[in-house]
């Protein structure tokens, strides 16, 4: 149920059940899943090998060898083997948050080019043009972002990599309150939303949204979708499986209020896909 509220300025957190700035929880949600949920049960040993082993050890030993000259040797073995496929693009982008810039990937395929083979340079090219083209995208991205923090009160906060496994596209935690009762801003990029999911209780509990910033939607499991807007608040119920995000075109921040209860839990549940999305 969706109500108006003038004048506003509350803003709730995102009732994950957890606390999202516990260090405990947050080293647990960064932890790397990739092998186990591709092939955990048909290849346990070796999701194990790859999530714990080379994420887990070999590539946090940056006493040893920092991560952009592994993100260096990565991308460069890859390119060698002709694999431009999802991995090649991963690496790249991991080279570039890593601090490779946009000039030394270029001399570097261009270095390699003479020894793994010049198709295999050219197929690395493409993707890593497009990878690093983005740059000029983040600048617009930046401004919209920052344009967006200052219409409202709250800060945007920290990237909510703790709970990225739970969402399509950036989104971002601001702690508003941490005592009594959780309220936490949470902020969604252009096209951001979480994925299905239920706040679990035995008696009480839910959520409540506050709208604070930007467009954004609602929608329950077998409703029709509400447009949300600052000033609105949106009441949910416990055991009532919802999604909430950002409309395509622009950023949207709300507060989330954890209702307290007895044995609260969050289920986390599919994603909201692109089609379903797309046809909002």
């Amino acid at each position: 149920m969706v109500k108006k509220v003038a004048g506003i300025i509350v803003e709730p957190q995102f009732n994950l059940r957890v606390n999202p700035f516990d260090k405990e929880e947050m080293k647990m949600a960064v932890k790397q899943t990739a092998g186990r949920n591709t092939l955990g049960e048909f290849a346990p040993k070796f999701a194990e090998l790859n999530d714990d082993v080379l994420f887990g050890e070999v590539w946090s030993r940056e006493d040893k060898l920092s991560l952009r000259d592994r993100s260096l040797i990565t991308v460069t073995a890859l390119m060698a083997q002709g694999l431009v496929d999802s991995s090649f693009r991963y690496h790249l982008e991991s080279a570039k948050k890593n601090g490779i810039t946009k000039t030394e990937i270029a001399e570097i395929l261009t270095h390699a080019a003479f020894y793994a083979g010049w198709p295999k340079a050219w197929a690395a090219f493409y993707m890593a043009k497009e990878v690093w083209t983005e740059e000029k995208d983040c600048g617009m991205m930046e401004d919209a972002k920052a344009a967006h923090a200052e219409s409202m009160v709250f800060p945007i906060g920290a990237p909510n990599d703790g709970f990225a496994q739970y969402f399509t596209g950036q989104s971002y935690l601001a702690p508003v309150s941490t005592e009594q009762v959780g309220i936490y801003n949470v902020t969604f990029e252009p096209g951001c939303r979480n994925n299905w999911h239920i706040h679990h209780a035995d008696r009480g509990g839910g959520q409540i949204l506050v709208c604070i910033a930007g467009r954004g939607y609602y929608q329950e499991e077998g409703k029709e979708l509400q447009e949300l807007h600052p000033g609105d608040v949106v009441n949910i119920p416990a055991e009532v499986k919802h999604w909430h995000g950002a409309a395509p075109d622009s950023w949207f921040s709300h507060l989330a209020v954890e209702v307290p209860g007895e044995n609260t839990k969050n289920e986390w549940c599919e994603e909201v896909s692109e089609e379903e999305y797309g046809k909002l």
